[in-house]
């Protein structure tokens, strides 16, 4: 529904603003559960755990502190906490101290997680191009990519690059090479 004529007065349940909202909430939670039902059939990884992964796969050294993956992958810190025992368990992740602040913790990507993490990939890339890409319109997309960087900007920063530790002096690789 495009709404082109504002409402006056205070926003209520029963607003037509309120459409295009209920609209990207509903998207949101059917997108995310198809998707999270994908990922654990073909590789019993959560999308919660998959995220997880691909933040610390993204960090520098493959390591992010324990505050910024909960505030990545939106969970609360005893949250994330028990994601990072279940993906410690399966060897998958390792728990260190953080390089540039002992008292920090951080989690680290093992090669058994990037193993996984680039299968699973597979899978949410193949999941992106059906459930999404496949279904807006290719005009489309370029107006809902500057609206949700318009919202999310609105919305505050996120996790951040100063969030993550100092990477040891010998890695000259960027996050973008560990794919």
């Amino acid at each position: 529904m495009i709404v082109t004529t504002p409402v006056a007065g205070p926003l209520t349940s029963r607003d037509p603003r309120l459409s295009p909202w209920r609209a990207f909430l509903l998207a949101h939670r059917r997108l995310s559960r198809r998707m999270d039902e994908e990922l654990r059939l073909e590789h019993d990884l959560s999308i919660a755990e998959y995220e997880a992964l691909l933040t610390i796969a993204q960090a520098s050294n493959r390591r992010v502190r324990m505050g910024s993956l909960a505030e990545s992958v939106l969970l609360s810190k005893s949250g994330v906490t028990r994601l990072v025992d279940r993906l410690v368990t399966d060897g998958l992740v390792e728990r260190g101290a953080c390089l540039a602040d002992a008292r920090g913790a951080e989690a680290i990507l093992t090669a058994r997680g990037l193993t996984r993490l680039r299968a699973a990939s597979e899978t949410h890339l193949r999941g992106i191009d059906e459930h999404f890409l496949a279904i807006v319109d290719g005009d489309d997309l370029a107006v809902l990519e500057r609206t949700m960087d318009s919202l999310a900007r609105a919305a505050g920063p996120g996790a951040g690059d100063a969030a993550y530790c100092a990477p040891d002096k010998g890695d000259t690789t960027t996050p973008g090479d560990r794919g």
